[in-house]
């Protein structure tokens, strides 16, 4: 069985992603796959936090480059959409460039562009959201995917700066969170608008709880992932984006 090398760009004080993914791809029926992570320092989820974070990012992708990885994932999702309308496609252009310069060929994704992608890629339109972020953050993060072209129908900040916090954030206060929204006529849920705030055993109840899609930042980080690879994204246990028979 082939072994695919992920990399990931993540928060310093980020844990969660590199627990969640490697959960999910690990249920992969054809092929596995090792994870390798660069850090950048980040505590406090704020504009001035989030900046200083961004600015390590050339430092991190070449580090990341230097394990040879067949795709990176730029793993902090709210530290893109702070950008403004668009930005990750300017973000996964400029490492794809700087990884270019340097000789590598990997893959680039990053979780604000991989949320947007498995939206579509459930036909979602109308979407509510579940984040850890104050709320003038979750507003950015709102207008975000807005300005992709989803109508975000209702949403919930859970109002959490300090990011090591947001990794133990109770399952039991996400679902309460999402418990609270308005969920007629919506299409899809994100339960975990942020790759740091544990959702993955929550995914597959909160679908038969709600029933509608339910979606993470980790689950489609990994839907990104496995469609840049070219493989199936079917792997159970993580929700309806995972369980398409084909690549799409």
């Amino acid at each position: 069985m082939t072994t695919h090398r992920i990399g990931l760009v993540v928060p310093s004080s980020n844990v969660t992603v590199e627990t969640e993914m490697p959960a999910i791809l690990a249920r992969h029926p054809s092929a596995d796959f090792s994870f390798h992570s660069t850090r950048m320092r980040m505590h406090t989820v704020s504009p001035a936090g989030l900046a200083a974070m961004n600015a390590q990012r050339e430092r991190c992708v070449m580090e990341i480059a230097d394990a040879s990885p067949e795709v990176i994932l730029y793993a902090c999702l709210v530290a893109v959409m702070v950008g403004g309308p668009g930005e990750h496609r300017r973000v996964e252009s400029a490492v794809a460039e700087q990884l270019a310069t340097g000789g590598s060929e990997a893959l680039v994704r990053s979780s604000a562009g991989a949320l947007a992608e498995g939206l579509r890629a459930l036909g979602a339109r109308r979407v509510a959201l579940v984040t850890p972020y104050l709320k003038p953050l979750a507003q950015q993060v709102v207008e975000y995917l807005e300005a992709e072209g989803f109508e975000i129908a209702d949403w919930r900040a859970l109002e959490v700066s300090d990011n090591n916090e947001v990794g133990c954030i109770p399952g039991e206060q996400v679902m309460a969170a999402a418990r609270s929204l308005d969920l007629s006529d919506v299409d899809a849920l994100v339960l975990s608008c942020c790759v740091q705030m544990p959702s993955l055993s929550l995914i597959e109840p909160a679908e038969q709880e709600f029933g509608i899609p339910v979606l993470s930042a980790a689950t489609a980080g990994a839907y990104s992932i496995l469609r840049s690879l070219g493989l199936d994204v079917s792997i159970d246990g993580a929700g309806s984006l995972l369980r398409a028979r084909a690549t799409v």
